[in-house]
């Protein structure tokens, strides 16, 4: 996602799925194919390194998943814990959370 728009929306009638570590949320979008937006605050994880080996996993992971995924909009949320898991970890986390909001929403 590129600008400030797109992750207003996203935030404004979002589902979300989350860890202790981060939280992913989702809102459908009119595209036929999903898109990632990251939120990777300085306040969060302090060093440029560790935010983005964040995002580099972050994005992978969902390159892996994509073609699984439904046609929604996701933002990745980074919390302060994040930066302490392994990159296997954080794969097993992204996948358990990518599945939670593939999922038919219900309501």
């Amino acid at each position: 996602m590129l600008t400030p728009e797109h992750y207003k929306n996203v935030f404004q009638q979002a589902h979300r799925a989350g860890s202790p570590h981060f939280t992913i949320i989702a809102r459908n979008n009119s595209l036929s194919h999903p898109r990632l937006g990251l939120a990777v605050p300085k306040k969060q994880i302090k060093t440029a390194v560790a935010r983005n080996r964040f995002k580099r996993l972050a994005r992978e992971s969902f390159r892996n998943q994509q073609h699984q995924l439904p046609h929604k909009d996701f933002v990745v949320i980074a919390k302060k814990s994040a930066q302490d898991l392994s990159n296997d970890e954080m794969y097993k986390i992204f996948d358990k959370l990518w599945q939670r909001l593939s999922r038919p929403s219900r309501g």
